[in-house]
């Protein structure tokens, strides 16, 4: 995947997640995670995105197990400080989503980080 490519499937990632559109997130996130190596930390990270889509679509659906152990495994994988190679903004979005998680704010938003200084 070329990086003009990457920043497309990551723009209509983030749009589909953040106007709730759950699925298709997930799907098109996916794509991302499908590119890299599937046994780095990077590709953690990625999957806990994909997990906290997935989570989130469980929640909408009422489906309390569905909530917990996915959403358990989105926010160990997504654990930690920003890793350098993940586009999105980390430590507010778990933060966030374990609040959303146990029906105490809104799904967060996927946010593009800004770069270190």
């Amino acid at each position: 995947m070329t990086a003009a490519e990457r920043r497309a499937q990551l723009d209509e990632g983030r749009r589909l997640f953040n106007g709730r559109e759950f699925w298709r997130a997930h799907e098109v996130l996916e794509t991302v995670w499908r590119s890299i190596i599937r046994d780095s930390p990077e590709a953690l990270v990625w999957q806990g995105f994909i997990q906290a889509a997935a989570a989130l679509l469980h929640q909408e659906r009422r489906n309390r197990h569905g909530v917990e152990t996915v959403g358990a495994a989105a926010l160990e994988k997504l654990n930690g400080p920003q890793h350098p190679a993940v586009e999105f903004e980390m430590p507010h979005f778990r933060a966030q989503l374990a609040r959303a998680l146990t029906g105490e704010g809104d799904p967060p938003k996927l946010e593009y980080r800004t770069t270190d200084a």
